[in-house]
């Protein structure tokens, strides 16, 4: 079975021999000092932007003291938002009304809030989810179309809902210890590719037959 090329911008291939331009590798497309994102990791939309970083993370600046950072074999639908921290207004003083931001000289030390947003690797974000500012997304994680996600989520959980909770694991709390310390996102390409029936079976004693020696 073909396994997919890192290098391409757009992986996916129509039966006509086209490339689908509605789907890229984020890394491929973003060019951004405070955006982040790993290998394999896709994002897909039904009107594909110029600028992905834009679409995807609105108030993420060169000038923003947060990060976004997302990890390899993520999947991102149409309709997925990071709000990082940027975005956050001061709530300490009397009013919420950013003055700094409109001073050039001042804006970029202001910044209230400068949490970074960080997602695991295997995430799959479904349609039109929120991702807030400093949310902590554990890898394997699944996200639910149309949650609204803060705060720290555990690896292999369903979140659903608005605000996201943890509607229950992916896999048994052994299974789960096993795959983090796996970490068969980090293993070559070529290993991967042999361990793809086991990935997508869930034979996890399958997978670690495969385990590249250390």
């Amino acid at each position: 079975m073909p396994f997919p090329d890192p290098t391409r911008r757009y992986p996916i291939t129509l039966p006509d021999g086209s490339d689908h331009k509605g789907s890229v590798f984020l890394n491929r497309v973003i060019d951004h000092p405070r955006f982040q994102a790993g290998d394999f990791t896709y994002a897909s939309d039904f009107d594909p932007p110029e600028d992905w970083c834009a679409r995807l993370a609105p108030y993420l600046f060169d000038f923003s003291k947060e990060t976004l950072r997302i990890g390899k074999f993520c999947q991102i639908a149409h309709g997925v938002r990071f709000i990082t921290a940027s975005a956050n207004h001061a709530m300490d003083g009397l009013t919420t009304f950013p003055f700094p931001a409109f001073d050039l000289e001042n804006r970029a030390v202001s910044q209230p809030d400068m949490r970074d947003t960080v997602i695991g690797h295997d995430v799959w974000i479904g349609y039109g989810a929120l991702i807030l500012p400093g949310a902590q997304i554990s890898s394997g994680t699944i996200i639910g179309a149309g949650s609204v996600v803060r705060g720290d989520i555990p690896p292999y959980s369903v979140v659903t809902g608005n605000p996201a909770k943890v509607v229950r694991p992916r896999f048994e709390p052994s299974q789960i210890a096993e795959l983090m310390d796996l970490e068969w996102w980090h293993w070559p390409a070529r290993q991967i590719a042999t361990a793809e029936p086991a990935l997508l079976t869930g034979d996890i004693n399958r997978l670690k037959a495969r385990t590249p020696e250390r």
